[in-house]
């Protein structure tokens, strides 16, 4: 199975579509297949409506709409498991130049061209919302943990969310609740970066090692942001452009080979909570 879009590829999608809607007026919307949730509003009363600067919180992507200069509530959009945004330039103007495929599931045409999200497995989203502090927004935000780069991310931050939980140091990361964007491969190289065992408990992770924990999470993250993203298989950002992390990685998927860092450990792989955990037992101590 194909890596779902991360943290990193969110940002990275964000990043290329940004510029091109800034300031962008909408003139119609096109829903197409059933998504994770409805949009929640009639795709005709957006049109009209300008395109604010787009932000990113987690794994969610948020476009501000605006009418005459007045904030008019948004859209949140959510990649789900193999979800891609692409903006098409090219078609600005006419909304037959790029008739939608069959896993082309949302639409928005605007004067600077067409954003379309295109989502085989239909686990994505679009979302309308009157704000992020109104509903459906701010349960779909409520439980998510600080962001990565937030500065009051770090070893003391971490420390706190660890204590007491007898599960995985991993499957805390994954969890999402402490800290944002930690995915499965990013979890798999801040934790071999960091020299701890995925299968530790997660209250049991000293405050050094949290902090050392928080900086291997913002580097690795950071890392992967300038790469572009990891492509596995299908991730483009929105001119399609595949990242190049995967060129990077230390143990993700590198079952059987040998450690990049000792030369003598071989990379292991388990399962944890139905998740593949790449590691060097020699490298990584519980």
């Amino acid at each position: 199975m194909p890596a779902m879009p991360e943290l990193p590829e969110v940002e990275v999608t964000r990043q290329s579509i940004a510029d091109p809607l800034a300031g962008a007026q909408i003139r119609a919307v096109r829903v197409g297949k059933p998504l994770r949730w409805p949009l929640g509003v009639a795709p005709q009363s957006l049109a009209g409506l300008r395109i604010g600067d787009a932000r990113r919180r987690g794994k969610y992507i948020w476009l501000p709409l605006q009418r005459a200069a007045h904030d008019a509530g948004g859209l949140l959009l959510h990649l789900g498991m193999s979800g891609s945004l692409g903006f098409h330039a090219a078609v600005a103007g006419d909304a037959l130049a790029a008739r939608p495929g069959p896993h082309d599931h949302f639409d928005l045409l605007c004067d600077r061209g067409l954003l379309r999200l295109t989502d085989p497995r239909r686990f994505g989203a679009v979302v309308w919302s009157e704000g992020l502090a109104q509903e459906p927004a701010a349960s779909l935000l409520a439980r998510l943990g600080v962001e990565p780069f937030d500065p009051r991310f770090d070893g003391a931050w971490l420390h706190q969310g660890f204590k007491g939980r007898s599960v995985a140091v991993k499957q805390a990361l994954l969890a999402g609740d402490i800290v944002v964007g930690a995915g499965n491969i990013y979890a798999c190289e801040a934790l071999f970066l960091a020299g701890i065992d995925p299968r530790l408990p997660a209250g049991s992770v000293s405050r050094p090692r949290c902090e050392r924990l928080a900086a291997a999470v913002r580097d690795v993250l950071g890392r992967a942001v300038q790469a572009g993203g990891t492509t596995l298989r299908d991730f483009r950002d929105g001119h399609g452009i595949a990242g190049s992390y995967q060129m990077q990685v230390m143990v993700y998927g590198r079952e059987g080979e040998p450690c990049h860092r000792c030369g003598t450990g071989k990379i292991r792989r388990i399962v944890q909570g139905q998740r593949a955990t790449y590691f060097c037992s020699h490298c990584q101590k519980r």
